[in-house]
This record gives C-alpha cells, sequence and structure tokens, in this order.
C-alpha cells in the first residue's frame, strides 16, 4: 500500500503527514506524530480513552482513520491547556481527585469539553449520559462527574 499525505491542523498548528490507508487516527497522533496523550484502551470504539475532536466533534480516534483528518482541524488533550496554565476542566479532575491511572483520563477530559462547550449549564443528569462513551476501572465515576460540574461552574463565572 501507498503512503497517503495528509494535511491537517491539530492543536492550533498545520501539520502535515505520511500515513498507511488503513492506519487509526489513533495510530497516527501516537506512533508517526508521537503525541501519545491519547491512549489506546480498547482499539474497538468502546472506552473512549482515545477521544479527541474533530471539527468541534468529539469522536473515538481509533475509528477514525488517518487520512480522514485531511482539511480537518483536531484539538487533542495536548492542545487543551495553554500558556497560561490548565483548562478549568483539567484544574478541575486534578482538584476532585478524578483520576488514578491516567489511562482514561484524557478521553474523559476531552468529552466532557465537548460538552461544556455546547453545553455549559449540563447538569448531573447530562453529563453522566454524555459520559457514558467513555470508561474508568479505577475511579469509579462520581468523582469524575463531579469534576465535570465544578469545571461548569468555572467556565460559566470566566
Amino acid at each position: 500500500m501507498a503512503n497517503v499525505h495528509v494535511k491537517t491542523t491539530i492543536n492550533g498548528n498545520p501539520v502535515e503527514y505520511l500515513c498507511e490507508p488503513r492506519q487509526s487516527l489513533l495510530e497516527v497522533l501516537r506512533d508517526v506524530l508521537n503525541m501519545t496523550g491519547s491512549k489506546e484502551g480498547c482499539n474497538d470504539g468502546n472506552c473512549g480513552a482515545c477521544t479527541v475532536s474533530v471539527d468541534g466533534r468529539i469522536v473515538n480516534s481509533c475509528l477514525v482513520l488517518g487520512v480522514e483528518a485531511e482539511g480537518k482541524t483536531i484539538t487533542t488533550i495536548e492542545g487543551v491547556a495553554t500558556a497560561e496554565g490548565l483548562h478549568p476542566i483539567q484544574q478541575a479532575f486534578l482538584e476532585n481527585a478524578a483520576l488514578q491511572c491516567g489511562i482514561c483520563t484524557p478521553g474523559f477530559i476531552m468529552a466532557a469539553k465537548g460538552l461544556l462547550e455546547q453545553e455549559p449549564d449540563a447538569d448531573e443528569e447530562r453529563i453522566r449520559h454524555w459520559l457514558a462513551g467513555n470508561l474508568c476501572r479505577c475511579t469509579g465515576y462520581d468523582k469524575i462527574v463531579r469534576a465535570v460540574m465544578d469545571a461548569g461552574e468555572r467556565m460559566r463565572a470566566k
């Protein structure tokens, strides 16, 4: 198979790479671009550990082909914090102890960010429903939900 040349924007930066037509976006991020923040959990779209934003829509990067990124705008966990500091969601995860091993954390943060950008007043029920595609084996979900609610309050206050 011939490699495909892809031009995209990742975390605000123009990026070009070569990938095989069969490679997932997750494989490209981790193995080609050395962006290891998105984690490979299940590699079949069930755990959410590899969640990224593509053109403002959260997706499991293990289910998207790297070639599909052509012309798209992608945000990964590496693009969430700024030079000024952590995003309110990241800060809330830290302060609410909403992480343990860290495998699921990038996916939860990306999914929560997607929710709060669309629905800044999301309540607990909506948060739990929205995050149902992200699995955690360590922390349980109460601390994660509390962190997202806390982040929502912080974001609304700004």
